[in-house]
């Protein structure tokens, strides 16, 4: 597989996270796990590691006390309830209450234990629907969102307003990264909350197990997305961590206030579907269903703010396909 990223870090700034005290908040999902990940790699030790029974992120006072007691000196917010189209569309309620929670906590906290930088990760799901492609950062709160998964966006928005208004009132240096739909190691496999890209895998995979003459894709295989591996993505929250002085904190007016982060390529579903069958192995049919609804037409990310500052993607999607069926099998 390709190395991630292709650009070293700024050195003097990474000394400085080095010497830190630095939390990862939802250290055990895909994103938090390929963090730490990251800044093993980069010589970062002192991580400060929670799991949910030893600290309920949902809860302001556990999160408030824990910020105040340990008093990081650098926040990665990678925490956060997460899900396909149907888990989405199926329990709003739950995705926006538990994603503004983790997000107003953690960023408040951290304001008021005087957190040296905070970086919080969204999703491309914040731009309209029908925004021009790809998006860019400025296409914000310019349309109407896609309804599937409009309670999930409404809260990622919020997480970069609150970023941007603490860092407006207070001079905070809190940083956010927007990325594109994400896969690889210790992702969500279970077909009922997955994403679309683990859920094919599975799906191949066990056709292939049971040796089945066909998989049933969700919709009708048009709409076309964009897939950053997670390890890329965990090298761009380094990366910009370790910008000197965050370029659009003064820029608020524009709002860009956050980054997008990904290849700048897409494909249809039909494209991925054809792609994971090679991948896994099987030699039976695709038959698309397009009963099941297909989301938001094309999702592609503008990331020309992101290359501009000397980050680029380095895992093609074929080989992160792959070492992400190896992760499954030998994970599942």
């Amino acid at each position: 597989m390709s190395e991630p990223g292709v650009t070293e870090p700024d050195q003097q700034e990474l000394a400085k996270l080095r010497n830190g005290k630095i939390f990862v908040a939802g250290h055990r999902g895909m994103v938090g796990s390929a963090l730490v990940r990251r800044l093993d790699r980069a010589g970062c030790e002192n991580l400060l590691l929670r799991t949910h029974s030893q600290l309920d992120l949902e809860n302001q006072q556990q999160v408030l006390d824990f910020i105040q007691s340990e008093k990081p000196d650098f926040v990665f917010i990678a925490a956060a309830r997460v899900g396909g189209i149907q888990a989405n569309n199926s329990n709003p309620a739950e995705f926006i209450y538990s994603n503004l929670m983790i997000a107003t906590n953690l960023i408040n906290a951290a304001w008021k234990a005087s957190v040296q930088r905070l970086l919080f990760l969204g999703s491309s799901c914040i731009y309209p629907k029908h925004a021009p492609q790809p998006m860019s950062e400025d296409s914000l709160l310019t349309g109407t969102l896609e309804p599937t998964n409009e309670a999930y966006a409404i809260a990622k928005i919020a997480g970069i307003k609150l970023c941007e208004s603490y860092n407006r009132q207070y001079g905070t240096d809190f940083r956010s990264l927007m990325p594109t739909n994400l896969y690889g190691p210790n992702d969500n496999f279970d077909l009922k909350t997955s994403h679309v890209l683990p859920a094919l895998i599975r799906k191949f995979h066990e056709a292939k197990t049971n040796d089945s003459d066909t998989v049933e894709v969700w919709g009708s295989g048009t709409p076309k997305r964009e897939f950053l591996h997670v390890d890329d993505l965990a090298d761009a929250c380094l990366y910009v961590s370790c910008l000197p002085g965050f370029v659009y904190t003064e820029n608020i007016d524009q709002r860009l206030s956050h980054l997008n982060v990904g290849t700048g390529q897409d494909l249809t579903i039909a494209e991925l579907a054809y792609k994971i069958k090679d991948t896994v192995g099987y030699e039976g049919n695709i038959r698309f269903n397009p009963s099941y609804p297909d989301g938001t037409p094309r999702k592609l990310l503008d990331v020309s703010k992101l290359n501009g500052l000397g980050w680029k993607a380095g895992i093609e999607l074929s080989a992160g396909l792959r070492s992400t069926y190896d992760w499954y099998l030998q994970n599942q």
